[in-house]
């Protein structure tokens, strides 16, 4: 086996193995969010977000659609931000 096929099978498995590890959180971390939903305790959810309307870094309350209490229909500023928290880029608790 020549160097060149040593480094890369190694570089093979050092791949494999940092995919591996990344399924592993990437499963943790999902399995931790939904055991933990936002609300469990009676409250509704909240966030924190950078209003980008605003430009300010504000914690907010999330309603029952997904959206910011400062949310303002046909803002498009509002409309992407209620659109992240619903596709869960931006994290409730």
């Amino acid at each position: 086996m020549t160097d060149s096929d040593k480094l890369t099978q190694f570089l093979r498995s050092q791949a494999k193995s940092a995919g591996q590890q990344y399924e592993e959180a990437r499963r943790a971390f999902r399995e931790a969010r939904e055991e933990a939903s936002p609300g469990d305790n009676g409250d509704p959810p909240t966030a924190r977000i950078v209003c980008r309307r605003h430009a300010e870094q504000r914690e907010v309350g999330i309603d029952q659609t997904g959206r910011p209490d400062c949310f303002e229909a046909g803002h498009p500023d509002c409309e992407g931000c209620a659109e992240d928290v619903r596709a869960g880029r931006i994290e409730t608790w």
